[in-house]
């Protein structure tokens, strides 16, 4: 499979999962967390389907569309072992969906950064939301549950706290 099939599967699992996870958690109050902003396409996407719902992004500097910026009070600006716990001070155990996608092309190097954030992650998430990440991550309260029939396996994972 061409680095573009994997790159386009992975676009379209985000998107699947994204929508999925808005529909499941739609009606339930808390914020949503965008870890990643990036260049803003899933800030904006986010934005577009949870028009209600307050977005907070954290990320280490801002550099993206101009159009996909969040405003500066929904911005955690920082190194993410530093603004999760500033965001569980903040919010408790209250995110109704978070989203991210920190990884790069190295999976030995994602796969460890993904088992250090986590403990970071699962506490912020209350009962009833959802995890979508681009990586597997490794919970202790959390579920895997079943992806959208428009993802591709392996590409986007969903957890959920029961």
């Amino acid at each position: 499979m061409s680095r573009l099939d994997l790159f386009i599967d992975r676009m379209v699992s985000q998107r699947a999962c994204l929508d999925h996870a808005a529909e499941i958690t739609a009606g339930q109050p808390g914020p949503v967390f965008e870890l990643g902003l990036g260049n803003g396409r899933t800030f904006h996407h986010m934005r577009e389907i949870m028009p209600e719902r307050d977005i907070y992004v954290f990320e280490r500097a801002i550099a993206s569309n101009p159009d996909s910026t969040p405003a500066e009070d929904r911005v955690f600006l920082g190194d993410v072992y530093e603004t999760l716990p500033e965001a569980l001070k903040r919010f408790g155990a209250t995110a109704r969906l978070i989203h991210a996608d920190l990884g790069g092309h190295n999976l030995a190097k994602n796969d460890a950064f993904a088992r250090a954030i986590s403990p970071y992650i699962e506490p912020l998430l209350d009962r009833g939301g959802v995890m979508v990440s681009s990586d597997r991550m490794y919970f202790d309260y959390l579920q895997e549950i079943p992806l959208p029939q428009a993802a591709v396996e392996g590409r986007c994972f969903l957890y959920q706290r029961g």
